[in-house]
């Protein structure tokens, strides 16, 4: 789960990480005290929405007024942001963090996420902050200090050490930045983040180190135990579709195809995907079921993928396990009964109680394609896109 650059802020000196003076505010009548609180002019203002390179699309603004803040907070709030990471939809913005304007003497990066080739937590550091790290790794790999943490030992004195004195630093603020990477770790650890990142940590012209930005993304899985973190969840950032489907359990992503996918294991899916592109189509979506699904959440899944405007055909394709192919035909049938089914339907059953599932679908007087094996699914997904664009 994602949460507001203001929000990780909160974490962030909670756990003794310094960041600007600042004030959140969600409306204009709002942006006076929010201004009074931020400090002298100039002052920033940043839009909040859940995605990177707000400066390239506008949401990020500097204002040397009051009335210049109020301008501008009225020409943000309530606006779709488009950045090169939102997509052409944007991302609303109901928040905006007025902060300091601070002296940047250096700019850094320094990130925490997991390896999972290596199976243990990473520390990343770089002395090219503001840059986008994926940028720094891929065209100057030498440019990245990469300090791999042992899972049973966690991050000790010495590497945070380590990790200042690749960033070519004055040595006096040895301190001052092994505290912060040492508290960004625990901060890490303790509420079971999949990422924290600050881009850029800064050194002032006074000596200082600040986290200018912050972004924290905590693993789902976890969230029970955080419930603290979960109850910052922002709806408005998420596509709606993928929203309905984590009411049920749904593990949906949503893409840009045509052809709507709904599958069991994370593996399968992944190779679905692929099936489908090969045959010339696209996945409209990312669709787990998993295997535990009912007959209720096959259905709710068939609601999701049927309110997608972009989905033409329906392809299921499950191995049945625990998700047994009879259980699953039942959903199917059910949901196609009532939901009235206009699309065309291709199902590709294998595994336990596989005949029993044939029989459901071939005995429900609906109509279904049911394919066997994965490359005749393939083709029958590719022959009823092309009846569905009339080639």
């Amino acid at each position: 789960m994602k949460i507001h650059e203001f929000q990780a802020k909160q974490l962030f000196n909670a756990y003794n990480i310094p960041t600007p003076k600042g004030q959140i505010a969600t409306s204009t009548e709002e942006i006076p005290r929010a201004v009074e609180h931020a400090g002298a002019f100039p002052l920033v203002l940043k839009a909040q929405v859940h995605a990177g390179g707000r400066g390239k699309g506008g949401g990020i603004k500097i204002v040397n007024t009051v009335e210049e803040a109020i301008m501008v907070s009225s020409g943000l709030l309530g606006k779709t942001l488009v950045t090169p990471q939102t997509g052409e939809e944007g991302k609303p913005i109901n928040h905006l963090l007025i902060e300091e304007v601070l002296h940047v003497a250096k700019e850094l990066y320094l990130g925490i996420t997991v390896d999972r080739i290596k199976t243990c937590v990473t520390v990343l550091a770089s002395a090219e902050g503001g840059m986008e790290i994926e940028k720094i790794a891929a065209g100057t790999p030498e440019k990245l200090f990469i300090e791999n943490i042992d899972p049973g030992i966690g991050l000790r004195p010495f590497q945070a050490n380590r990790i200042f004195f690749s960033l070519g630093l004055d040595p006096a603020l040895s301190r001052k930045m092994s505290g912060i990477i040492l508290n960004l770790y625990r901060l890490f650890i303790d509420k079971d983040c999949s990422l924290a990142e600050i881009n850029p940590l800064i050194v002032t012209k006074g000596g200082d180190i600040i986290a200018l930005d912050a972004k924290i993304n905590v693993d789902d899985n976890a969230l029970y135990r955080h419930p603290d973190i979960a109850s910052l969840r922002d709806l408005g950032q998420e596509n709606p579709l993928e929203v309905e489907a984590s009411r049920y359990n749904l593990n949906y992503i949503k893409l840009k195809g045509n052809v709507g996918c709904m599958v069991n294991g994370a593996g399968l899916a992944m190779a679905t995907m692929d099936l489908i592109k090969y045959v010339g189509a696209a996945p409209a979506n990312f669709l787990d079921v998993g295997g535990g699904a009912t007959s209720q959440m096959v259905t709710e899944g068939l609601k999701i993928l049927l309110s997608d405007t972009d989905v033409k055909v329906i392809f299921i394709n499950i191995f049945g396990g625990i998700l047994r192919c009879d259980t699953l035909a039942k959903g199917v049938v059910e949901a196609a009964r009532q939901l009235e089914i206009k699309l065309p339907m291709v199902i590709r059953l294998e595994g336990t109680n596989v005949e029993p599932g044939r029989q459901i679908f071939a005995e429900s007087g609906l109509s279904f394609t049911v394919a066997n094996g994965m490359g005749d699914a393939a083709e029958k997904v590719a022959e009823a896109l092309k009846r569905v664009n009339g080639e």
